[in-house]
């Protein structure tokens, strides 16, 4: 491995690179156009040898890529904001045919109006799609799990996309060290692609996408929520042979904990706002973060684990979901620690939207305020005006 720095987008570009994908569509969309810009130049120099699909819109560039892993590609595109938006209808596809693509979505504001900042409403939009969701906190990390990322996606018990999410401009366009793998080693983590199934094989010929009445259609949506749901372990697993072969590793792949043994108080949040709460949590003690790496599977056993002996839980989340008037990790937490016997308050925090700031002393501040509030509560953080 060498110690290099790197813009995020260059550093998830170079990890995209050593997993050697047949097929890269792109398309590009602020703030994620340096990721299949730095593809194509790759492409050009010789450096990566895929076929690179320049698409004329981002539902041609994730169309492209289903029909690449259809056909039994290794297949990869990159999107953010408006862009995931138009890409909604083949995102239900491209998982309901169980094919293993690997998205990079570089998280932005959605309109209206015009935003080009960080939230992260665009991917948790979609977390009914049937994609696993995966958030990184930093440019190693976001490296890390998108080597991951394709190794769990076409694991034979899993078989489905995923989207490897990274804060557009916290991590897309901030330099910092990262440690990137010798590809000697990726290959020995990540072998070829070898499908057992090419839907546009010509000697295999395979129905794909049918019509189908009630009764199937609902036992094969049964079967891909159970599929996710059971691809919790399979995250684990490739979590652990990463640090093995790597020698680090992103909490148990689902989450992370830090700073949580005898406290009180937890705050659980999701991407780049993970470091802002740890240096919080080093400057006042008196409380730790749970972080999410995973929402789709969203970890619930970890999380009532993760919560044991805790009195208060905040949550800091990038993402609104609206006429509910709080975010979608709240309710989710909620719902996970509903039939606990001793329960934690629960408070809820809009934050981060359209790029607003939230700073240490924001952190510092809420779990202050926590004291006094009450279970169900919601706040929003807007920056400075």
């Amino acid at each position: 491995m060498a110690l290099t720095v790197l813009e995020g987008s260059r550093a998830v570009a170079e990890a995209v690179r050593l997993c050697r994908p047949d097929v890269v569509a792109a398309y590009p969309i602020t703030p994620q156009t340096h990721i299949v810009q730095e593809l194509a130049n790759m492409n050009a120099d010789g450096t990566l040898k895929s076929k690179h699909i320049e698409v004329e819109s981002e539902f041609s560039a994730i169309s492209a890529a289903t029909g690449a892993s259809a056909a039994g590609s290794r297949a990869y595109t990159a999107s953010c904001s408006q862009g995931v938006a138009l890409m909604h209808e083949v995102l239900f596809a491209t998982a309901g045919m169980r094919l293993p693509v690997v998205m990079n979505i570089v998280n932005r504001a959605l309109s209206a109006p015009i935003n080009i900042w960080n939230d992260q409403q665009d991917s948790i939009s979609q977390r009914d799609a049937g994609w696993i969701q995966l958030y990184a906190e930093t440019n190693q990390e976001a490296v890390d799990l998108t080597i991951q990322a394709f190794k769990i996606a076409e694991d034979k018990k899993v078989l489905l996309p995923i989207m490897v999410c990274l804060d557009g401009f916290f991590l897309s366009h901030t330099i910092e060290p990262v440690d990137m793998p010798e590809q000697k080693k990726v290959d020995r983590f990540l072998p070829k692609y070898r499908p057992d199934h090419a839907y546009l094989d010509p000697e295999r010929p395979m129905t794909q996408g049918p019509f189908a009445f009630p009764r199937p259609y609902a036992e094969l949506r049964k079967d891909l929520s159970d599929t996710i749901d059971n691809s919790r372990d399979i995250i684990k697993k490739v979590s652990k042979d990463f640090k093995k072969q790597f020698g680090r590793q992103s909490g148990d792949g689902l989450t992370e904990s830090y700073s949580l043994e005898g406290k009180k108080t937890a705050i659980i949040t999701m991407g780049s706002l993970g470091g802002t709460v740890k240096e919080a949590s080093d400057r006042k003690g008196d409380f730790g973060l749970l972080r999410l790496i995973s929402f789709r599977p969203f970890p619930k056993k970890e999380i009532i684990k993760a919560l044991k002996g805790i009195d208060t839980v905040i949550i800091l989340e990038k993402d609104i979901s609206l006429g509910a008037s709080n975010g979608a990790i709240f309710d989710e937490v909620r719902s996970a620690l509903y039939t606990e016997k001793d329960r934690p308050k629960i408070i809820g925090y809009v934050a981060g939207i359209g790029g607003t700031e939230v700073t240490v002393n924001d952190i510092i501040r809420v779990v202050d305020k926590s004291k006094k509030q009450k279970d169900g509560d919601i706040g929003w953080l807007m920056g400075d005006a």
